[in-house]
């Protein structure tokens, strides 16, 4: 995680890893992310509840175990990573629609992801997440915006709040692009690094995962599509705003 400050929406006082704990206040949180070493990570950084009063109570790795876990634990807060095994994000906010709209102890869901793409995000919200937030966010400033979260506040990472304010601004529906239907989550994650000029093995590193499976993602995104190399690739993707 590196130096993101996160840009919040609504009220609330300033609160941090420093505050949190001493202050007495408390959330308890599930981490849900494909990743292990992700969770680990995130674990470290914001775990330690005598300090940061964050207490983490489950994590899972995929859509199915999300809806266990988060159904068993009955978390304050989600930190939900936007593309997951099993049918994503999207769809373990679907069907934990009940737990959202609880009267009492409601269940909130922050998305933590890699993806700082506009239809992701906009995806999740419409989803019910109370935010949304890249995983290059501080320790300090994650912890703050899980409490946030808590108290019912929205909160995004600078730039991608104006993405929410531009769908939510607008009546009218985005059209639906069938070509981009095509991909899954997570060949669309990789179009996107590749749109933008990343090397394979660059790719591999923002993703957590190997070169061979960035090379399999670009040959069924290409297939797909129809396109015959990057280059025919990074055209289509800026034709459609995707970088």
């Amino acid at each position: 995680m590196s130096d993101e400050t996160g840009a919040t929406a609504g009220g609330g006082g300033e609160t941090g890893p420093g505050t949190a704990g001493g202050a007495g206040r408390r959330v308890r949180v599930v981490l849900v992310d494909d990743h292990r070493m992700f969770r680990t990570g995130v674990q470290a950084e914001i775990g330690r509840t005598e300090i940061t009063g964050v207490e983490v109570v489950g994590e899972a790795a995929d859509v199915d175990q999300a809806v266990t876990v988060i159904t068993a634990t009955r978390p304050e807060v989600v930190l939900l990573d936007v593309h997951l095994p099993g049918g994503g994000g999207v769809e373990v906010l679907r069907r934990c629609a009940g737990l959202m709209a609880a009267a009492e102890h409601p269940v909130r869901f922050l998305a933590l992801s890699v993806s700082d793409a506009a239809e992701d995000v906009i995806g999740v919200i419409r989803g019910g997440a109370r935010g949304y937030v890249t995983k290059t966010i501080t320790g300090d400033d994650l912890v703050d915006s899980i409490f946030r979260v808590q108290e019912g506040d929205a909160v995004f990472s600078p730039r991608l709040a104006g993405f929410v304010l531009d769908a939510f601004a607008s009546t009218d529906a985005p059209p639906v692009d069938e070509d981009l239907d095509r991909l899954t989550q997570r060949e669309r994650e990789v179009l996107r690094l590749i749109a933008r000029g990343y090397a394979y093995k660059e790719v591999a590193k923002q993703l957590y995962i190997s070169v061979k499976t960035v090379e399999s993602h670009v040959s069924a995104v290409l297939r797909k599509l129809q396109l015959s190399n990057r280059h025919e690739l990074t055209r289509w993707a800026t034709a459609r705003r995707l970088v």
